[in-house]
């Protein structure tokens, strides 16, 4: 099973980055650093909400009928003319789901590390979030889960398998919660904007692993 930062390097990655450049108006290079930060993030974020049972069974819910990966069967027609308004409203409302009161904490530090104004990052992530739930549901039925648990093996898979990755998620889990406290992406602008304290070790060990930079 591919991992999802090798999305990006995909012929569907590809036409998501110059889909997701050409609505936002950026270049397909900061685009594509922007998702190469977002999506490992905004998967975290989900694998923490599918920790409970009820954000587990409302996620398979939503896979399994809105966000069934249909959306990636026609990236062409949804990129030509622009994004149609109701993925943007459909992308908003995910990421209102996910990311909760921490929304602008995450997009103002997406912010800060890519040099994009907000309200672009914003914009990516709106158009982002419908097309990574589809092909989150996609997965699930390619792979049959069919079950909260299966559901968390999918995500833990898709963000990697084996040591260096399960390094990697649960640095995804501490920069996601960096005070432990449960609370989703607590504290993330502090982490990305910290230039001092024993944070900066942490977080420069997970953005050099997670984005290759």
């Amino acid at each position: 099973m591919s991992g999802l930062l090798d999305l990006l390097d995909s012929p569907m990655g590809k036409q998501l980055i110059s889909g997701v450049a050409g609505q936002t108006g950026q270049s397909e290079d900061k685009t594509a650093g922007v998702l190469s930060m977002a999506l490992p993030l905004l998967m975290g974020a989900m694998k923490r909400n599918t920790s409970t049972p009820g954000g587990a069974q409302g996620l398979m819910n939503a896979l399994s009928s809105k966000h069934d990966g249909s959306i990636l069967d026609n990236l062409g027609g949804l990129f030509s003319g622009g994004v149609d308004q109701n993925v943007m409203d459909d992308g908003a409302g995910i990421l209102g789901h996910i990311l909760g009161s921490k929304q602008p904490q995450v997009e103002n530090a997406l912010s800060t590390k890519s040099g994009l104004d907000a309200g672009s990052i914003s914009q990516i992530l709106r158009v982002a979030a419908p097309i990574l739930l589809g092909f989150l549901g996609k997965q699930t039925r390619q792979q049959n889960v069919s079950s909260p648990d299966g559901l968390n093996g999918l995500l833990g898979g898709l963000m990697g398998g084996g040591n260096a990755a399960n390094q990697q998620q649960s640095l995804i889990e501490t920069f996601l919660d960096s005070d432990g406290d449960g609370s989703v992406l607590d504290d993330l602008a502090g982490m990305v904007l910290n230039s001092g304290g024993q944070k900066k070790g942490g977080l420069g060990g997970l953005l050099g692993g997670l984005f290759g930079k």
